[in-house]
C-alpha cells in the first residue's frame, strides 16, 4: 500500500524477495502536466510492470472496500507513503496487521513530512522505523530502525536514500518476524512533522544564514525555498553559507532589528558573487530555477541575469 516514489522500492524488493504480492493499494491516477491528463502513481506503475493487480480506491471507509480487502486473506499489509487513512477493520484484517516504512527514527517526526522537518531542524541523523500500525498517527510499536547521516543532503537525496533502506528493512523484517519484538514508543519523546506549508517556502531574510541553508535543503526539490528577485519569483534549491562573512561579525542585527551592521539590509546582495546578507551572516546560492526555466548553478544564473550589489531580494 503506496504511492509515491519512495514506495516504489518497497514493492520492487518485496517481490525480488520472492514474496507473493497479492494485490497492490495506491492512490488513484492524478491529473498532471500542462494537460492535466490523468496520470497512474509511481506504485502504479511500478505494479503494473511486475503484472500484480492493482486497486486504487479512494477511501477505504465503505464496508465493500474493507471486504473486498479482508478477502485478500493477505499475511500482511505493508505500508508506504500511502496516504489514505486505514479504517480499524483494514488494520485489523491481515493476520500479522498492517506495517509502515516511517520515514524517522520514531518516535521523533511522526506525520505528514518527517524527512522535510529533519533537515530544517538541523537533525543530525535520520533514517527508517518499521512499526506496527495503529489508530494512532504514527503512535504504533516499533520492530526495526535504521540510522543514516544527514549530513549536508536535501530532502530529495534523503528521499531515494530511505526509500531504498526502508525496502530492505521491510524485506528483513518479513524474512523473521520474531527476531523483531515490538517496542513500545515512549510519547514523552514524540515530535511532530506536519505538511509543509506554502508560506513556509518563502525565504526570510531575516533568519539566521545556517537555518536558510537547512530551509532550502530541507524544501529540495519540492516545493522549493524562493525569493522574490524584481517582479520575478526564483526558486533557490541548494546554498552555502558564506565562511567569510559568518566569521567576521560584519553581518550581525543591529539594536534596531531591521538593518544589520555595516548598513546592509536583510536580503540585500552584497557583491558580485551573489552574497546575500540574511539575519546573522550571509550565504551564497548554488543552484537557483527560475519559473519554467531549468535548474542552474549560481554563474549560469548570473550569465543570463545580472544581479548588481545592493539589490535588495524579496
Amino acid at each position: 500500500m503506496g504511492t509515491p516514489d519512495f514506495a516504489v522500492p518497497a514493492l520492487q524488493a518485496l517481490h525480488a524477495a520472492g514474496h507473493a504480492v497479492a494485490c497492490v493499494y495506491t492512490q488513484p491516477p492524478r491529473p498532471a502536466g500542462r494537460g492535466k491528463q490523468l496520470r497512474a502513481s509511481p506504485v502504479q506503475a511500478a505494479a503494473e510492470a511486475l503484472a500484480v493487480p492493482v486497486r486504487s480506491p479512494k477511501s477505504l471507509r465503505g464496508e465493500a472496500e474493507q471486504a473486498e480487502f479482508a478477502a485478500l486473506g493477505a499475511d500482511v499489509a505493508v505500508v508506504a507513503a500511502y496516504g489514505l487513512i486505514l479504517p480499524q477493520a483494514v488494520l485489523d484484517a491481515p493476520a500479522h496487521g498492517c506495517l509502515n516504512i516511517h520515514a524517522s527514527l520514531l518516535p521523533r517526526w511522526r506525520g505528514a513530512a518527517p524527512i522535510h522537518r529533519a533537515v530544517m531542524a538541523g537533525d543530525g541523523e535520520t533514517g527508517v522505523t518499521i512499526m506496527q500500525m495503529e489508530a494512532g498517527l504514527d503512535t504504533g510499536p516499533m520492530l526495526h530502525k535504521v540510522a543514516v547521516p544527514v549530513a549536508r543532503k536535501t530532502t530529495g537525496e534523503l528521499f531515494v536514500e530511505l526509500g531504498a533502506i526502508g525496502a530492505a528493512a521491510m524485506v528483513a523484517v518479513l524474512g523473521d518476524l520474531a527476531a523483531f519484538p515490538p517496542e513500545v514508543q515512549d510519547d514523552s519523546a514524540a515530535i511532530y512533522a506536519p505538511k509543509i506549508d506554502k508560506a513556509e517556502a518563502k525565504i526570510d531574510w531575516s533568519a539566521p544564514a545556517e537555518v536558510i541553508e537547512r530551509t532550502v535543503r530541507g524544501l529540495a526539490p519540492y516545493p522549493g525555498a524562493w525569493f522574490e528577485l524584481g517582479d520575478e519569483r526564483v526558486k533557490l534549491l541548494l546554498a552555502e553559507v558564506a565562511a567569510s562573512h559568518r566569521e567576521s561579525g560584519d553581518l550581525v542585527p543591529d539594536a534596531g532589528g531591521s538593518r544589520l551592521r555595516g548598513s546592509a539590509q536583510f536580503g540585500e546582495v552584497l557583491d558580485a558573487d551573489f552574497t546575500i546578507a540574511c539575519g546573522d551572516g550571509a550565504i551564497r546560492p548554488l543552484l537557483l530555477q527560475r519559473a519554467g526555466k531549468p535548474v542552474l548553478n549560481r554563474s549560469e544564473f548570473l550569465r543570463g541575469r545580472m544581479v548588481a550589489a545592493g539589490t535588495v531580494l524579496g
